[in-house]
């Protein structure tokens, strides 16, 4: 079987890690072209907030994982 009995928190690792990544992506990668009513930036605080949401839903499953 594909991951066994970690395979839940191995996909709770992966969906912190892509809310870490993809938001400090939008921070730093802005938008070129805009789409009327798109804003041409991500808000900073709440990039940044889902970043570290997600980082420390990663290093919560990374630990579990670790600890067994």
């Amino acid at each position: 079987m594909l991951g066994g009995a970690n395979l839940l928190v191995m996909l709770v690792m992966a969906l912190g890690l892509a809310l870490c990544v993809g938001n400090l992506a939008a921070l730093t990668r802005p938008r070129r072209a805009l789409r009327p009513g798109e804003l041409r930036r991500a808000p900073r605080r709440r990039s940044l907030a889902m970043a570290s949401v997600g980082l420390l839903v990663f290093v919560w499953g990374l630990a579990s994982l670790t600890s067994r």
